[in-house]
Order: C-alpha cells, then structure tokens, then sequence
C-alpha cells in the first residue's frame, strides 16, 4: 500500500468514527473539507450545503479566502460550485483565467482572491445532490482522475451521514407530531364528556360546541378542550 492508499483509507476511516449517534454535522463536514485538501494537495476548500428553504450557504471552509470564494459564487449565481450542485457532475476547472466567457464574475473574482484553478465535487446519493466540495489552489492544474474518484468517495461518505441524520431527524419530528395528535385527541375526548355532562347533551353535540368554540376564538381545538377539562376540575 503507497503512502497516499493509506492516507485515504485513513481518512475514510476519521471520517466513519465521526459518524455516531448524535455526531456533529459541522464537524464531519470541516474534517472532510481539510482531509480533502491535504489529499489532493490544494491550498483551500469549502463547502457550499442548502439551507432549509433551500438557498445555498457556505457551510465549511479551511480559510477566509475560500470561505469569500464561496459567497462570491453564491452572490453571483455562477462558478464551478453552483453547477456541480445543480449538475451533479465534477467541475474541473484547470484554469480560472480561461473562464471570463463562461463565469465573468467569478473568474475576475478568483483572480483578486489569486485562486488560479478549482475543482468542485457534488455531494450526492443517487439522483439527490445535497451540496459541493470545492477545493481551491494557487497554481493552474488538472484534477487527476483517480483523485477525482476518491474525492467523490469520500463525498458520499459525508452524504450518507448527513441524508441518515437528517432521516433520523424528520423521523423523530413524525414521531413528535403524532405523539402529539394522540394527546389532544385524548384531551378532546375528555372535553366532550364533560360538556355532555355539564350542558346535557349529546356527545357529539358535544363535539359540534367544542369546535364552535374554537372557531369562533381562532385557536386550537385542543387548547379549547383543555380549557374546558381544566375548568371542570
């Protein structure tokens, strides 16, 4: 195994520790920007991740320069980042100066940060591209195509953990959100009874007066009910 194997299979495996329960986004994803950057040589990295109403941000960076990179892309809406995110494809970029035709904005502003060439890498899982690693260096050059190759690895090793916490997550938001349905109904149902007792009727009319209540206080028929349980006790 050459020095470079086992540094890969190194940082595939500091990348896997990261991964446990409760582990920290911003941290796996740091760690995978500066190991990227260390593997294939680069001066800087960043990450760029979408927000939850899906615009863009800059998530991770190994410098300030590539951290205003990033921003710059995103505030210019073009750049070898944004469309290795709607892509999907590696973007090599081998030199920054023959691109002002493609990307003016950000070629003449990789030229004042003197960033020379760049390679973004999508983050993605299938048909679902969750964000890029970009990686940055101060001397034109290709993307050899094996490193290419275990940069994307190492991409979807990041994108796994991410899309299985975020599934997690949501899970646990479903589970949160019907935990809760299954509360107010219990209150709703205790509500009915007690106004069927106390105002003599039926409980389904019972049910009608609850939700006229609610209504015509604009809240919550489950807030109207507790009040209702509350007052009776």
């Amino acid at each position: 195994m050459t020095t470079r194997e086992r540094e890969l299979v190194e940082t595939f495996v500091e990348l896997a520790d990261t991964l446990v329960v409760g582990y920290d986004v911003i941290d796996l994803l740091q760690r995978l920007v500066e190991r990227s950057v260390y593997f294939v040589q680069a001066t800087d990295g960043g990450i760029l991740l979408p927000d939850a109403q899906g615009a863009l941000e800059v998530v991770a960076s190994t410098s300030e320069r590539s951290r205003l990179i990033g921003l710059l892309q995103l505030d210019a809406g073009e750049g070898p980042c944004m469309d290795a995110y709607l892509t999907g494809a590696v973007v090599s970029v081998a030199d920054i100066s023959e691109t002002a035709a493609r990307w003016p904005r950000f070629a003449a502003e990789s030229a004042s940060l003197e960033y020379r060439s760049m390679h973004a890498i999508p983050m993605r899982l299938r048909d679902e591209t969750i964000g890029s690693l970009n990686l940055f260096s101060d001397h034109p050059g290709t993307l050899p195509a094996e490193d290419a190759a275990a940069l994307r690895a190492l991409a979807d090793v990041a994108t796994i953990g991410i899309l299985h916490e975020r599934a997690f997550r949501e899970a646990d938001t479903a589970r949160e959100q019907l935990q809760h349905a299954l509360d107010s109904r219990v209150i709703i149902e205790q509500a009915k009874g007690v106004i069927a007792h106390t105002e003599g009727v039926s409980v389904d009319d019972a049910f009608e007066i609850l939700r006229d209540r609610a209504r015509r206080s604009g809240r919550k028929l489950s807030l109207v009910a507790r009040e209702a349980v509350e007052f009776r006790r």
